[in-house]
């Protein structure tokens, strides 16, 4: 392999393993708000067990979080030194108001988070709580938007020649609010709900089939199914939006997530199929018309172009894997949505905890949110190629020269080896925390009482 495919698997490889954590990080953050603002309103002390025990799984996300996220910063200098001195002006801000807004928020509110409980009162608890959602949700604001430029530049203009040009901000606001910012950070925050809501739904599901702590999973099963019902029905109107951003900005990538290559006056949509890159044609379940009526509200109001209309360097090469990768995830979206909805259903018809099936479904569904939002990156990102910025910088341009494809494979094995240990490590602690369970407060408080008891005597 050449540097540049290494150089891309690397990044690819650190990316995903760190986008398992934030996302959880956001989703049981608002779970956690919602369990504590719950305690506050009707004293049920269930509610603060809840809220303790998903606040030390949060704990453990965030710190694999953290120390994940940081080797992608270092990746820039090493790997893509022209990407970096392109792109430094705009995403020295955006990742400066980051660190300045979001993860100062978020790690300065997380001490009082995870050591305060019977330090502060439960309300300026609350308050660290909700801090640190806010947060980690801002945290996710400057990093889409960055990612966002990339892929809808607006605000800016390009100063220099060849290896020496950068671009540089003429309109901030115009570079947060690019074209696709918003409908994209929607998306993601969707995404994040989602993934705490049905971790929280799988253990929940897992302890009422064991019979563990009954009233208080039956209690959490309950919210967060609410919560997963709200959000995924959402994402599929984020997603939509989002799309028709695509539709508008990036052709191309359009193209290849549909895995159409004609131009159309009026496109169907895949429901699932294959590409065949080699006769440039998709074999699959279609439904007609239905591209044109969700990107342009009529048929053949305008042309969707296909994949041929666009130069062979102007296109993405791995047309079948994008189509896969973005099939699966509408694919799973829906999923969501239809569990959640039967979920609901059998709620309303007081059969929901009698439905084993159910349950053992609930128990694995965690896995789905994190699929869904690992392969939606894989194709928004593979769909942009071959520009790293879109229409401006292409990814063969941007890597470093002085670094070889020795140096990268080397570096790749060793993070292989150290995201694997790492993600064992967070498999075993999350395990050992779900089998210990929430903390019986009132027993601890039994327990207690003794000790302050002698010191009152004694003082």
């Amino acid at each position: 392999m050449d540097v540049e495919i290494l150089a891309r698997i690397q990044f690819a490889f650190t990316v995903a393993f760190h986008y398992i954590y934030p996302p959880l990080s956001i989703g049981l953050g608002l779970l956690m708000v919602i369990f504590e603002a719950l305690f506050l309103r009707t004293g049920n002390r269930q509610y603060e067990q809840l809220a303790r025990f998903y606040t030390k799984i949060f704990g453990l996300t965030f710190g694999i979080g953290v120390a994940t996220g940081i080797v992608m910063e270092f990746e820039f200098g090493t790997n893509w030194a022209v990407y970096s001195r392109y792109v430094g002006d705009v995403f020295g801000s955006a990742l400066a108001a980051e660190g300045i807004f979001a993860f100062a928020m978020e790690s300065g509110f997380l001490g009082l988070l995870l050591f305060g409980w019977n330090r502060v009162k439960p309300w300026v608890h609350f308050v660290a709580t909700l801090m640190v959602l806010i947060g980690s949700m801002f945290s996710a604001v400057w990093i889409v938007v960055a990612n966002s430029w990339q892929q809808t530049p607006t605000g800016f203009h390009v100063v220099g020649e060849g290896l020496n040009a950068r671009a540089e901000i003429t309109d901030f606001w115009a570079m947060v609010f690019n074209p696709s910012s918003v409908d994209r950070l929607w998306h993601v925050w969707n995404g994040s709900f989602l993934a705490g809501a049905f971790l929280v739904l799988s253990i929940s599901a897992y302890y009422i089939l064991k019979k563990r702590h009954l009233e208080l999973s039956k209690k959490a099963f309950k919210i967060a199914l609410v919560v997963a019902a709200v959000f995924s029905l959402a994402q599929a109107f984020s997603g939509h939006s989002s799309a028709n951003v695509v539709a508008k900005h990036q052709p191309a990538k359009l193209a290849a997530l549909e895995g159409q290559y004609e131009d159309s006056d009026d496109a169907g949509i895949m429901i699932f199929g294959w590409v065949n890159q080699e006769e440039r044609k998709t074999i699959g379940v279609e439904i007609p018309s239905m591209l044109h009526i969700l990107t342009h509200k009529e048929r053949g109001r305008d042309t969707i172009l296909g994949l041929n209309s666009f130069p062979e360097n102007e296109r993405p090469t791995a047309i079948n894997a994008i189509f896969q990768f973005y099939h699966i995830m509408v694919g799973i979206g829906f999923t969501l949505i239809g569990l959640s909805l039967m979920a609901l259903y059998f709620w309303w018809r007081g059969r929901l905890f009698e439905k084993k099936w159910l349950l053992v479904i609930f128990v694995f569904s965690a896995l789905l949110p994190q699929i869904a939002n690992q392969f939606g990156w894989f194709a928004a990102e593979m769909g942009r190629q071959p520009w790293v910025v879109y229409g401006l910088l292409r990814t063969s341009e941007a890597l470093s020269e002085a670094v070889t494809a020795e140096q990268v494979l080397f570096s790749l094995i060793l993070f292989f080896i150290v995201y694997l240990f790492l993600f064992l490590l967070f498999i075993y602690l999350l395990n050992k925390k779900i089998q210990h369970g929430p903390e019986d407060l009132a027993a601890r408080n039994y327990a207690d009482a003794p000790k302050r008891s002698i010191k009152g005597i004694v003082s």
